[in-house]
């Protein structure tokens, strides 16, 4: 069964809604971000990424971020699994059969 064509277009509106809302996806911190003095300001700053270049970016889907907080990078990334959270997801772009996960964790724990 071939692969659906990828819509980085969708998969990009879905994760910029997610990643500024909190919203269609779960959000993990590790224990490092846990740790931090401000989580808060770690998850505003999260919220408010948009410094996307061909660089950091390069398939347009807006899927990862580099932070600094208090002296520390922080890495934000998505995974898509399906919704049965067992393997990774069929189609990004469709929110019907993906589980849209937010991980936020020290470059460090990377």
């Amino acid at each position: 069964m071939p692969m659906p064509e990828v819509d980085a277009a969708t998969i990009r509106a879905l994760n910029d809604h997610a990643r500024r809302s909190f919203t269609g996806c779960r959000v993990i911190i590790t224990q490092g971000v846990q740790a931090l003095d401000d989580v808060p300001s770690v998850l505003d700053q999260v919220r408010r990424f948009d410094a996307f270049t061909p660089d950091n970016d390069p398939y347009e889907e807006h899927d990862f971020g580099s932070i600094h907080h208090a002296g520390q990078t922080v890495f934000w990334k998505f995974g898509y699994l399906d919704v049965d959270l067992t393997m990774h997801s069929p189609d990004p772009s469709d929110p019907a059969v993906t589980a849209r996960v937010l991980t936020i964790m020290l470059a460090d724990e990377y």
